[in-house]
């Protein structure tokens, strides 16, 4: 019996040493963690050399990142925060978090900045169009319909109280969060990389980037380093093919298209991308808005407003607020021209402009 007690307990312990060695086995790199999470993917690639032990860790961390964001600011979960500051009576204060409090602040500063081409009140004529929660046809709203959610919808119906971190609707509008959210839940799966001593890596979500590092790892003064390097898509809807490829590091990015997300009726495409001040679908020739920014919510939500001005008015707006941004522009019998801002100059340099035949404008 003391024999095979003693055999029992060297078993157990070979056991507890194999199960230790595993977590502590050096990956091969890059790391890299995917799946799915606002309707959308996700995917983290680290150029860090991380243990087994290590990386679940981080897998764990940055889904429960995701996840609190989908909690707070989902307009699918019907007791999600911002859905039930959706539901409270106008003029009611709602207590809220940090996280969303932060999210509406860029929010209605965009909105201010745009003169209200970028408004998170939007949310009723999302789901009027078809593009939101509510379940409805795919098809062109009736004028009636239209008028009576443009009536109320503005920015200035969102009231915050950012010291007593608190907010209320002051008319009967639906807050949507779809042009800023995806960008905040970029920067929160990045700022938990950093906590945990992560150096090199990128972060892609639905399209919205965060590149830190190098991505072979590389040290900073290493004069071999590799930039990870991203792609900007040509306006194609049947497929994803890189027109521009552009090296990062330590910045976000965030792109806004209507080339993705649509609907056709009677031979007109219909665009995600809706104007707030006139209520319906984008009509004009921009295809698509690149905007590089050191937070990815900033750029998030400076995509969509550019995106929803044009290229005339949001190139001129562009300018005028320093943003480095790439517009991707039809032209008159097909083709595209790509136009970049001075601020893209500055952060790229000029030899990687030319190299991309990019009109400055």
């Amino acid at each position: 019996m003391k024999s095979l007690r003693l055999h029992l307990l060297l078993l157990l312990c070979v056991a507890l040493l194999v199960g230790c060695s595993e977590r502590d086995r050096p990956l091969d790199s890059p790391v890299r963690f995917e799946g799915a999470i606002f309707g959308s993917f996700y995917q983290v690639t680290i150029a860090d050399t991380l243990t087994q032990g290590q990386a679940r860790a981080l897998e764990q961390g940055i889904l429960e990142v995701l996840e609190a964001v989908d909690v707070s600011m989902s307009t699918y979960i019907d007791d999600s925060e911002l859905s039930v500051f959706n539901q409270l009576p106008v003029g009611e204060w709602q207590p809220l978090s940090d996280e969303l409090m932060e999210v509406l602040a860029i929010g209605q500063a965009v909105a201010e900045k745009s003169d209200g081409a970028f408004d998170v009140t939007v949310g009723g004529l999302v789901n009027l169009w078809s593009f939101g929660a509510e379940a409805r046809p795919r098809e062109v709203p009736g004028e009636a319909d239209l008028a009576a959610r443009l009536e109320v919808i503005g920015f200035d119906a969102v009231e915050l109280d950012r010291s007593a971190l608190q907010a209320r609707r002051t008319r009967e509008v639906s807050v949507d969060l779809g042009g800023v959210a995806k960008g905040h839940a970029t920067d929160r799966v990045a700022a938990l990389l950093d906590r945990e001593g992560i150096d090199h890596y990128l972060i892609n979500l639905g399209g919205d980037l965060i590149a830190r590092g190098y991505r072979d790892g590389s040290d900073e003064d290493d004069d071999g380093a590799e930039y990870w390097r991203i792609g900007i898509e040509a306006p194609l809807a049947d497929r994803q093919e890189a027109r521009h490829i552009l090296p990062l590091q330590d910045i976000s990015v965030a792109t806004s298209g209507d080339y993705r997300n649509y609907f056709e009726e009677a031979g007109q495409r219909f665009s995600h991308t809706l104007d707030p001040r006139s209520g319906r679908p984008i009509t004009h020739r921009l295809a698509s808005v690149t905007v590089i920014h050191p937070s990815n919510a900033w750029a998030d939500a400076w995509a969509t407003a550019l995106m929803v001005l044009g290229e005339e008015e949001g190139m001129s707006l562009a300018r005028e607020q320093g943003l480095i941004v790439l517009m991707i522009v039809r032209e008159e019998g097909g083709g595209w021209t790509s136009r970049v801002t001075p601020a893209f100059v500055d952060f790229f340099g000029e030899a990687l402009v030319a190299e991309l035949s990019l009109d400055v404008q």
